[in-house]
């Protein structure tokens, strides 16, 4: 922008910081001649919106702290899916939470998941089933 003010066009200072077109510059340029500094302040880049902020990111939190009761929850141990589940119920919950936000708010403050392994018998000496249980949440450590 200082070089526009200097009497450059834009393409030619778009080339100063990289760009191969003056577009971009043209609607830096325009937003400060509208708003000021606020005009050039980087914003929403695209994609959804955040639709969970800072408050809804404490309450999963919370919930994840928050040790499972076996009859309520249906688990002893969280995964994404029973956390999701539990954060749809409560009365002061998420109702429209998906496991892959619950994942990412998780995963932002340091909790890492895998799938745990778990060996049940079949009625034969020799055999057993392995089955995969949803996904373990491990606290960070």
């Amino acid at each position: 922008m200082l070089a526009v003010a200097e009497g450059q066009n834009y393409t030619a200072a778009a080339h100063l910081v990289g760009r191969e077109v003056g577009d971009t510059v043209a609607r830096w340029v325009a937003g400060f001649n509208r708003d000021g500094l606020a005009g050039v302040v980087p914003r929403h880049g695209g994609g959804h919106r955040v639709r969970y902020g800072e408050a809804e990111q404490r309450r999963i939190l919370a919930e994840v702290v928050r040790v499972p009761e076996r009859a309520r929850d249906g688990t002893a141990k969280w995964s994404l899916t029973t956390l999701r589940d539990s954060l749809r119920r409560a009365k002061d919950g998420l109702p429209g939470i998906t496991t892959s936000t619950v994942g990412r708010v998780l995963q932002a403050v340091g909790y890492r998941w895998q799938k745990e392994r778990s060996c049940c018998e079949t009625g034969c000496a020799s055999a057993s089933i392995r089955a995969r249980s949803p996904s373990l949440i491990q606290m960070p450590t």
